[in-house]
């Protein structure tokens, strides 16, 4: 498949979605894509494994696990530089930023995503990585110094 403005990519949390090009802040990146399920059915392929559901509203979820779905490679981070915005009954996601080619594209899935994938390691995005190996080394320099 040939893309505009982004290529899939190993990132540190997997397969990600890199930017090729420099993306305007404001810019259409790509829309979340899949089956529209209701949210019970959702949760039930959750407790089953499923990772890549979307919750458009209070009665639908959109199951957008289909390899051609290229919005699902858009992983987290707490520090994003991409928003998905529901419109029409459809997950577009823009940048929030100006994006430079090279850079991973990352949104905040939200607390409710942290609270039931995360829960035992805490967040694993690229910016959390940076910070706890920063105090990391913080809390090793202090020690060779005291």
């Amino acid at each position: 498949m040939s893309f505009p403005f982004f290529r899939i990519g190993r990132s540190t949390t997997g397969l990600g979605l890199f930017a090729v090009k420099r993306i305007k802040r404001g810019a259409y990146i790509a829309t979340y894509r899949g089956p529209r399920l209701p949210n019970e059915e959702a949760d039930r392929r959750e407790a089953r494994g499923a990772r890549y559901m979307f919750e458009l509203n209070s009665k639908w979820t959109i199951d957008g696990s289909a390899r051609s779905n290229v919005a699902r490679y858009i992983n987290h981070s707490c520090w994003p530089n991409a928003t998905p915005v529901i419109r029409d009954s459809k997950i577009v996601i823009r940048a929030l930023r100006t994006i430079s080619p090279g850079e991973e594209i990352t949104y905040d899935y939200g607390e409710e995503y942290l609270g039931y994938f995360m829960q035992t390691g805490g967040c694993q995005c690229a910016g959390c990585r940076v910070r706890k190996a920063a105090r990391r080394d913080k809390r090793k320099s202090a020690r060779k110094r005291g």
